[in-house]
């Protein structure tokens, strides 16, 4: 029998891989704070807990995706937390919260003999649900031999390494370019729009062109030209992220002469927009600077 597997963080993307491990035969344990997204997971079969405590209790993998590091620590640090759980003895952390808290959480769960494992994901809501993810993991080979299994029912799999933090570092680069193309892309489309260029013309001729990125390809598509701003990723994360990648940059010597504005592109954005605004939101910020939209069937006006 598969063993016990504890699921703590239950958003749009916790929700979906643990449903997946509930799909594969796990006994899951869950818990989030959100009682709505608790119960739409037991609904799939998982058992729902009051506390992280308790579901470390009766789990002895526990897998998080949550926000922030402070959530992270508190969920596993806390005084309620997984670290006072009777049964864990590996956490694996979903979450983007950059190498040094990442080092720092390994460091103060193994005092208590529990063993953290990075392995921060990318793909989206869509691959969750799919279990395509992309899965970066850095931790200790033993550990890593005996959870691929679980790993592999989220997505493909990449061992970067063995000391937590390295794959957090992965994860910040693949980010900053992933927000990088977008705010770029923002920028183009928009120049675009100011001369009267049809916005799919434009999208149609860089994406058959050198300039194409997931941001023509997937998210001007999808979730702009539509003007329904709901690619699934929040404006808060996205400079999160962003911030992280370049303060960590900054602690290793690397200049980022880009990723610094594209930080402080997210963070006007955040503030003009909202945390909880769909990230591809960025675009609304240049379209509202430069007076011209980007929308599907529209002939935008032009303007100096």
């Amino acid at each position: 029998m598969p063993i016990s597997v504890g699921f703590i963080g239950l958003g749009n993307m916790g929700s979906r891989m643990s449903a997946r491990l509930v799909q594969e035969g796990y006994p899951v344990h869950v818990f989030d704070t959100n009682a709505q997204a608790c119960e739409r997971v037991a609904e799939k079969g998982a058992v729902v807990h009051a506390t992280s405590k308790a579901v470390a209790d009766h789990s002895e993998c526990i897998c998080i995706s949550l926000p922030t590091p402070r959530i992270v620590r508190d969920v596993l640090l806390g005084s309620d937390g997984v670290v006072h759980g009777g049964k864990v003895r590996r956490v694996i952390d979903f979450s983007t919260i950059g190498p040094q808290a990442a080092a720092d959480i390994a460091e103060a769960l193994a005092a208590h003999d529990i063993e953290y494992v990075d392995a921060p994901v990318s793909g989206g809501i869509a691959g969750a649900e799919k279990g395509s993810l992309a899965v970066m993991v850095s931790c200790g080979a033993e550990a890593y031999e005996s959870l691929k299994p679980i790993f592999h029912i989220m997505g493909k799999v990449f061992y970067v390494g063995d000391r937590a933090g390295q794959a957090q570092t992965v994860k910040l680069a693949n980010n900053l370019l992933s927000m990088t193309a977008l705010a770029i892309s923002s920028e183009a489309m928009v120049m675009g729009a100011k001369v009267g260029i049809d916005p799919q013309l434009m999208l149609d001729a860089i994406n058959a062109g050198s300039g194409r990125n997931t941001a023509t390809q997937e998210k001007f598509p999808r979730s702009i030209l539509t003007g329904t701003f709901d690619f699934g990723f929040g404006m808060g994360l996205a400079h999160k992220d962003v911030k992280l990648c370049v303060d960590e940059a900054d602690k290793l010597g690397v200049p980022m002469f880009v990723g610094s504005a594209v930080r402080e592109l997210y963070a006007v954005a955040r503030s003009t927009q909202g945390d909880e605004a769909d990230f591809t939101a960025v675009c609304k910020l240049i379209e509202d600077w430069a007076g011209g939209a980007v929308r599907q069937g529209q002939t935008p006006s032009t303007g100096s």
